[in-house]
């Protein structure tokens, strides 16, 4: 019953029946309660979203996959603390963290949302070095600014710990082959074993009418207890479990057609009559559905093609008889990891191994269970039969003849695995290294790292998405409209990068493209920041911030670890002139992450405007240092220096922006304005009509400029260029400066300074 609900529970998950997978498991802890089957309970719940469900099922738990589930559980319900006890409990403190590669990633996450970067970091390197192909770890490492080229955390060790952990899961696959064929020659010889088999196999004659028996028993009739009292040929019926058989690369052992061929068990018989008793025990186990030249193929087949997807508790319960332990651990054992969590989104585990041993997984249900059931049953019987019947000596000789084939076989396949693994890695190298280098904001380089891609690859969304980042990040944003397009027509399902792809025709002021793929995103999942934050972006270039906010606030909920969300909540803020809030704002997006520099920009804008002109040097000092090549940041730097009475420091940095980006406008005017405050007007003038050439259409640059004139007494260039500024349509508050200014046209500088 056991095996057939848990088979039943597996069989649904792989369906995404999720409800019936929960109502069968919870049908199957309720009968066979183990800590086991609560973590495959616990497995439903979190395929089904339920963490608060899987958090109180497993809490109190101790087993090492039942920690790891329940750190999970805390993850997704923000309980980080719990969640790191868990992985590392404070009463064990040389307790090795669960399930590997995974367990080490998990608990880099939680270092990271709780602010210890160097813990973090330490964590993802170590789930690197288990697992070289946890891009979720090298990506969570790029984020951090502290992920290493990619070439070498993509080398040849990677490729050599790839193969080294292909090789020890073949070898331990073959030592366990070995020692269930040593135990079950031992037991064979056991008095106390035999009379145990002879009490399980009276209860077994009781279940013949059953017509598949999962526990691997051999379904003996009634002539089986005419010789239940005889000791010396028990060993006769004693299944070996086959798990190790199916699970390596060995055959299993032949099976038994002529019982003449083994003098030796059946001498142990004495009469005539009790090998003709023997000969119709071994018939009769024999179905008639099926004749024996297609059971023979099909369970051929279950031996090698099926073996691997077989249920762990099948495989145990098959060995019940000659090795009690191992119901134990089937029932006890620890479990395989859970592998990838994905781009920082926990909701989406696969559980393909719950309570299997390593090298074990679970059934395969696609075939017909009849034929299935009644070929695996005759072909465990058929090899219990010549196991049981050879000496020991005739096991070590099946394992050696196995162990050769495996070994002569095994050099293609290891030239396999190694030609497999430095084609993914090599792979991995382009797209790490062109990751590391926009999350270094190397933008140009990274470009370059991207375009050495094959099509194939370089087509996907995930890879258009980044080129169209690296391009939003240049401040050329007709060309990444044009990537995240393709992206968009590579990939219309994947949000990946919408966000920014929204922020990037909101400052193209592409109103009717922008609220297009607002409608699109939130149809295709309402449930998405990245869907609001379109939405958000789309209200705000219609001025509508408040709504903006609400939308913007709508995404921070879905999502709290989103820090873009939160930055965007921010500049809506400002935009209402809610400082304080737009503080908070900012503020949280770099609790999310200290290296989202855009909020360290918006709270030296923020700082700036409030004339706090220290702080606001130094929050736009920690944004520079993070992104080195923003013009924009450079510019505003320039800026607070130059409020700060530090003129010299801030032409530098002038300069610097204006070789970082000679489109962007802003660093060549700041640089005029720096200069008409240090008396460099004629400088100053030469630096706005070159200006004019790529922003003919500002007005700031013709008030500029009829200020110069104005204090060179040049009033009619200075009326000129006032006029220009008007006629450009500025802001409201620009406006009433210029008007100012006009009536002011003909007052020296020093009285109006004065004034």
């Amino acid at each position: 019953m056991e095996t057939i609900l848990t088979d039943c529970v597996h069989h649904s998950l792989r369906h995404f029946m999720y409800r019936n997978a929960i109502f069968m498991c919870e049908r199957l802890c309720s009968e066979f309660p183990s800590e086991t089957n609560l973590q495959l309970l616990a497995g439903c719940f979190l395929q089904n979203n339920q963490a608060y469900a899987a958090y109180h099922i497993l809490k109190g738990t101790q087993m090492a996959q039942s920690r790891y589930l329940f750190a999970i559980s805390c993850f997704q319900m923000d309980l980080l603390h719990d969640a790191e006890a868990a992985l590392c409990p404070p009463n064990e403190p040389g307790a090795e963290i669960p399930n590997g590669a995974a367990g080490h990633y998990l608990l880099g996450l939680i270092y990271r949302y709780t602010d210890r970067r160097r813990s973090a970091i330490q964590h993802f390197q170590q789930a690197l070095s288990l697992d070289p192909l946890m891009w979720c770890a090298y990506e969570e490492l790029c984020v951090l600014g502290a992920a290493e080229d990619a070439s070498s955390v993509f080398g040849e060790a990677a490729v050599l710990c790839i193969q080294k952990q292909c090789l020890h899961n073949r070898f331990e696959n073959l030592h366990t082959l070995n020692d269930d064929l040593n135990s079950a020659s031992a037991r064979n010889n056991n008095p106390d074993d035999v009379r145990s088999r002879q009490s399980k196999q009276a209860q077994i004659n009781n279940l013949r009418d059953i017509p598949t028996n999962y526990h691997g028993q051999v379904n003996l009739g009634g002539p089986a207890s005419q010789i239940a009292n005889g000791s010396s040929n028990i060993s006769f019926y004693n299944t070996p479990s086959p798990v190790a058989a199916q699970l390596s690369a060995i055959a299993p052992p032949p099976l038994c057609r002529n019982t003449q061929q083994n003098g030796s068990s059946l001498n142990s018989l004495g009469t005539d009559s009790s090998r003709s008793t023997v000969n119709s025990i071994i018939q009769a186990p024999r179905r008639k559905f099926v004749d024996e030249g297609k059971l023979r193929k099909i369970s051929g087949r279950l031996f090698s093609d099926s073996g691997p997807r077989r249920s762990s508790r099948l495989a145990g319960e098959a060995g019940a008889n000659t090795n009690a332990s191992g119901a134990g651990a089937a029932n006890n054992g620890t479990t395989n990891s859970t592998k990838y969590l994905g781009g920082s989104k926990l909701n989406s585990i696969t559980f393909r191994s719950m309570a299997v041993r390593k090298g074990q997984s679970f059934a395969n249900e696609n075939i017909d269970e009849g034929i299935q059931n009644e070929a695996f049953d005759d072909s465990r019987s058929n090899a219990s039969l010549s196991v049981s019947s050879s000496s020991p000596s005739s096991d070590n000789r099946t394992l050696e003849q196995g162990a050769t084939k495996s070994v002569g076989g095994s050099l293609t396949n290891d030239a396999k695995i190694i030609n497999g693994a430095s084609e993914i890695l090599g792979l991995l190298r382009i797209l790490g290294e062109g990751f590391r280098l926009s999350c270094l904001f190397r933008c140009q380089d990274a470009l370059d790292v991207y375009h050495k891609l094959p099509y194939k690859h370089y087509s996907t969304g995930w890879v258009l998405s980044q080129v169209g980042k690296v391009y939003f990040e240049l401040v050329d944003y007709l060309e990444a409209d044009r990537a995240f397009s393709l992206a968009r027509h590579a990939s219309p399902h994947s949000l990946e990068g919408m966000d920014v792809y929204s922020t990037v025709l909101y400052h193209l002021k592409e109103d009717m493209k922008l609220s297009y793929l607002a409608q699109e995103l939130i149809s295709t999942d309402r449930l998405a920041p990245q869907s609001w934050c379109a939405m958000g972006n789309c209200y705000s270039l219609q001025k509508d911030h408040e709504t903006a906010l609400k939308n913007f606030q709508r995404a921070v909920q879905l999502n709290p670890r989103f820090a873009y969300a939160h930055t965007l909540c921010g500049h809506e803020y400002v935009a209402l002139e809610d400082f304080e809030n737009g503080i908070k704002s900012y503020q949280s997006a770099l609790r999310v992450d200290s290296r989202h520099y855009n909020s360290w920009y918006g709270l030296g804008m923020i700082y700036l405007r409030q004339e706090k002109f220290e702080f606001s040097e130094h929050h736009f000092r920690m944004a520079f240092q993070i992104n080195p090549r923003s013009s924009v940041v450079m510019s505003y730097l320039g800026t607070s220096l130059h409020a700060l009475k530090r003129s010299e420091d801030a032409m530098m940095m002038m300069e610097k922006a204006i070789l970082a980006d000679k489109k962007n406008p802003l660093p060549m005017y700041q640089k005029a304005n720096i200069l008409v405050s240090l008396e460099r007007l004629d400088e100053a003038l030469q630096v706005l009509e070159e200006l004019k050439e790529y922003a003919p259409r500002e007005s700031s640059v013709y008030a500029l400029m009829g200020k110069i004139y104005k204090r060179r007494y040049m009033h009619e260039k200075a009326m000129l260029h006032f006029g220009l500024a008007l006629d450009l349509k500025p802001s409201a508050a620009d406006v009433a400066t210029i008007k100012a200014a006009i009536e002011k046209l003909h007052v020296p500088d020093e009285i109006e300074d004065n004034l």
